[in-house]
């Protein structure tokens, strides 16, 4: 008697790009409900940012474990399957090991975040979705988590170089300075995406990334960065004014400088995050935001402009005042 042929069984594999989703022109009422929504936000993350490094600490976990939440139904969209619970416990502890250390500390976590993730794989009975699984963790964690966890350390950025390299070197700076820096950042990418919006509605006649984002034109990125590095500057003349000491350490053409440097960031990140959405066939990562969407969608930019600002500064600060 033959014994039957196994049946073969095709291996999980994430899901191909999706259709586009069809095309909706923002109605009057969305439009009043984001101005209701930049209304309600603004003040209350300018108050945040205001009351000190732990209060930003607080706010940065909250906004990492609702964005990594909604990345994960991003890529569960595509047929992955992330590991929620470590996803969003990493998550969570990588703005806390940043606040009571540095980003040395947060990279370091996520070296044992990576392995933990392929151990968990290694576990699992099915094999055919590993690759996946561990992709996804890791990279939400990484693109959510790590990235927006030097919000912390750039409000803290006298406490962080002074750690670094001795009283000397944070000597330019005064001891809330970074409230000035990370308000400097969110500035430029907000005024950079208003620009960019209300530029390209104007003038708008080239596709800047057609395939990702078709909505984004070439001449909607140049008033964006126009917008982005004009918000820097007038960010640096409004504490000039109101609050000099926190802005001392920063003169005007470096000022200058880093809004087009963080405004090119900035829609680098908007790119990265409307290419996911396309991907996933959805057109906001969330709906927690009226008129908004989702946390990503409000976040995007400022993922890659804080990193960016905040190496930027320890470098700046490394090669003037480091090692006088």
């Amino acid at each position: 008697m033959t014994q039957p042929e196994p049946i073969a069984t095709e291996p999980v594999h994430p899901l191909p790009p999706s259709p586009e989703p069809p095309k909706r022109a923002r109605t009057r009422n969305e439009t009043a409900m984001r101005l209701a929504t930049a209304a309600v936000l603004v003040p209350s993350v300018l108050w945040l940012i205001a009351e000190g490094p732990a209060w930003v600490l607080g706010a940065v976990i909250v906004i990492v474990l609702l964005g990594i939440r909604e990345f994960y139904q991003l890529i569960e969209a595509k047929g992955a399957h992330p590991e929620w619970a470590l996803g969003l416990a990493a998550g969570a502890a990588l703005p806390v090991v940043a606040f009571v250390g540095n980003e040395y500390h947060a990279t370091i976590l996520m070296t044992f975040v990576l392995l933990g993730v392929m151990v968990r794989a290694v576990g699992k009975s099915q094999i055919s979705e590993a690759l996946a699984s561990i992709s996804g963790t890791f990279f939400g964690v990484f693109y959510v988590g790590w990235l927006l966890s030097h919000a912390v350390t750039l409000r803290d950025f006298h406490r962080v170089v002074s750690a670094k390299w001795g009283p000397d070197a944070a000597s330019p700076f005064d001891p809330h300075s970074g409230a000035f820096l990370l308000v400097f950042t969110l500035a430029a990418v907000v005024m950079c995406d208003a620009g960019a919006y209300f530029a390209g509605r104007a003038w708008g006649r080239r596709k800047l990334a057609p395939k990702i984002s078709p909505g984004k034109t070439v001449e909607g990125a140049l008033g964006g960065v126009a917008a982005g590095t004009l918000g820097a500057v007038l960010c640096k003349a409004t504490f000039d004014v109101l609050w000099p000491d926190l802005s001392r350490a920063v003169p005007w053409l470096l000022a200058a400088a880093l809004g087009f440097v963080l405004s090119i960031a900035g829609m680098i990140g908007d790119l990265l995050e409307s290419l996911l959405k396309r991907d996933a066939a959805q057109k906001d990562a969330g709906s927690l935001l009226p008129g908004m969407g989702g946390v990503l969608d409000r976040i995007d930019s400022a993922l890659l402009a804080i990193p960016v600002m905040y190496y930027l500064m320890l470098a700046i600060t490394y090669l003037t005042a480091g090692f006088r």
